[in-house]
């Protein structure tokens, strides 16, 4: 994917999905390089904050998973009472109802504390994982263009996605199970100590050959989760460009060299996925062929000791049944512990995420801009060049004053850093050099956000969103009326072609508003800068993809949107800015020419040279 270079193939990008940004680049290669060194599960600790913003939950969680483990070593003791009753002489059928009685009230404990432990296990961890969503979808919407420089929406989404559903699988499931099987696996431990210290150091003897492979093949198969991830989001990346260009990919006859270039990189993350799969069903074999067979060796010797006298059938039972429950928690600890490394994998992609910080962002004590607004935009010596080309600046020394209520257009020919301007403005970037007021504060000392609350920006293609027609006007201003929406509708030439809908303002507008023509969704775009109500006005070639009929009612509507607001009108077709109260011609970064249109073609500068090509051809 290209950079934004001095001026962008499509200005319409100020308003639509970001093009270009180096930010997340180096944060995706430094967290690509992070993942190859980690070692550990360090990444998971990031969940603590929303843990502890739940704390209720992870107290029952706990009380009712201490509960439901008690009440599962608890069986054995029930278990040994049975056994050890039936050996006796002179046993009666009432003594063995009362045993069994004890064995049932101990299985009613263990149903309803496991009931529980799932409800506040699950309810934590779907709630976990529901705040993560928003504050990883919330600080993305905070981030500068430069965040998607080199980096596919795809790839954000997938991480935003499919790595954060990882997670929810560690929370909702495998966390409490690992819990489960690790304070059965110390209360067994313990217990078998009671029963038989002898054959329980036989059991402990056991255990460094079980824990090694844990660590041995955990690691392995965390790095692998990590790439295999990678690939996936490298795949869905790869189908979310052709979607976004379907029309495209058709018009060329491209639709097998997309699918196959979907289809090799789903092949790249299968092949991923399997190396991962293979690791960890060694892993799971391993554990299991260690655990079980140091037990039935110590389940041997225990036979063995029992018919010495050494131990009662009842202890020798419960013995069993302890080191079952103990060998079964080693064996499923393995297992989660894979999920373990699959959650840290994903959580680190997503911290990559969290990590990152917007090249603009508000100043520690912003200067709050002046009550009521002025509109008043002033550029003093302004140099910029976009992220990845220093040595290319679109803006070079770019001086200009635009006064309250204003109407100026910047016209010249393509690269001439117009769209540039507009893109300062709205403090996507800050310059290198120079200074940006509106309203008389510096925009680096003011709030990004309440820079952008004084402006409403009409592009060339402005983005629309599903929904209702009214929902995509109201998107300009949150709380606005009805009144005001369909004011807005009206001033914007809009509501014609909405009331001859059976829905009227309530008609279904469809993904990225594909149901209506360019003209349509032009209207749209501007009723929605008009809710705004905003003092400064920026329109980014609003009116170049339009043919004449709804040319015509665009700028009817535009010329609407433009009383008693400062405006800065984009153009490269001359005839839609001779209305304007100054024309700022630019060429290279640079304000060459200004004045009237009269004025400009008088002197026989570039200004002229446009108008003549221009006016000749038409």
């Amino acid at each position: 994917m290209s950079e934004p270079g001095p001026e962008s193939s499509s200005p319409s990008s100020i308003e639509g999905r970001p093009s270009a940004g180096q930010a997340l680049a180096q944060s995706l290669a430094e967290g690509a390089a992070k993942r190859g060194r980690s070692r550990n599960v360090g990444a998971l600790r990031r969940l603590r904050p929303f843990l502890v913003a739940h704390w209720g939950y992870a107290a029952g969680a706990l009380v009712f998973l201490i509960a439901s483990s008690s009440a599962t070593l608890a069986m054995s003791g029930a278990i040994r009472l049975v056994v050890d009753n039936l050996t006796q002489p002179g046993l009666s059928a009432a003594d063995v109802d009362r045993r069994f009685l004890v064995v049932g009230a101990v299985a009613a404990a263990l149903a309803v504390a496991t009931a529980l432990r799932f409800y506040f296990v699950t309810t934590l961890g779907e709630r976990v994982v529901a705040d993560l969503r928003k504050a990883t979808y919330g600080h993305i919407l905070t981030l500068d263009p430069s965040f998607f420089l080199k980096t596919r929406t795809g790839e954000v989404l997938s991480r935003l996605t499919t790595d954060i559903a990882i997670v929810e699988n560690l929370l909702a499931t495998s966390v409490s199970v690992a819990l489960r099987n690790f304070l059965i696996l110390i209360g067994a431990l313990i217990l078998l100590v009671f029963v038989s210290a002898k054959l329980t150091g036989l059991v402990l003897l056991t255990f460094p050959f079980v824990i090694a492979p844990l660590f041995i093949f955990g690691r392995r198969v965390r790095r692998l989760t990590a790439s295999a991830q990678d690939r996936f989001a490298d795949a869905v990346g790869s189908a979310g460009e052709s979607l976004d260009a379907l029309e495209t990919v058709q018009a060329f006859g491209r639709e097998r060299a997309a699918a196959d270039r979907f289809g090799g990189a789903v092949e790249q993350a299968f092949r991923a996925q399997m190396r991962r799969i293979t690791t960890r069903a060694a892993m799971t074999a391993t554990v299991i062929l260690l655990v079980f067979g140091g037990v039935v060796a110590v389940f041997w010797l225990g036979v063995h000791a029992g018919l010495r006298g050494e131990i009662t059938w009842g202890a020798l039972f419960q013995f069993a049944f302890l080191s079952v429950m103990a060998a079964s928690s080693t064996g499923a600890l393995g297992e989660t512990w894979g999920d373990v490394q699959k959650a840290a994998g994903a959580m680190e992609r997503v911290g990559e995420l969290l990590d990152a910080r917007p090249g603009v962002a508000p100043p520690a004590s912003p200067v709050k801009l002046p009550v009521p607004a002025r509109g008043d935009v002033v550029f003093e010596g302004v140099t910029f060049a976009y992220p990845g080309r220093p040595d290319m600046p679109a803006l070079r020394g770019f001086d200009l004053v635009v006064r309250p209520g204003e109407r100026v257009a910047l016209v010249g020919p393509s690269g001439s850093g117009k769209s540039t301007v507009l893109r300062l403005l709205l403090r996507f970037y800050d310059p290198q050099a120079g200074r940006i007021l509106v309203d008389g504060v510096d925009l680096r000392d003011a709030d990004p956000a309440e820079v952008r609350a004084r402006m409403a920006l009409v592009a060339q293609e402005s983005p629309l969103f599903s929904g209702s027609a009214a929902e995509n006007v109201r998107f300009g201003r949150d709380g606005a009326t009805d009144a005001d929406v369909a004011a807005a509708l009206r001033a914007a030439q809009a509501e014609g072609f909405l009331k001859d809908r059976a829905e009227g303002f309530a008609t279904q507008v469809g993904d990225r508003a594909r149901s209506l023509s360019g003209g349509q969704r032009q209207r749209l775009a501007i009723a929605r800068a008009l809710v705004r109500d905003a003092p400064i006005l920026l329109l980014d070639e609003a009116t170049s993809a339009l043919d004449a009929e709804n040319e015509h009612l665009v700028q009817r509507a535009l010329d609407e949107a433009m009383k008693g607001k400062t405006t800065l009108v984009i153009a490269h077709r001359l005839a839609t800015v001779l209305g304007a109260d100054r024309i700022v011609v630019m060429d290279e970064g640079r304000v060459v020419e200004q004045g009237a249109h009269h004025e400009l073609v008088a002197r026989n500068g570039l200004y002229a040279r446009l108008a003549a090509l221009q006016f000749e051809a038409a």
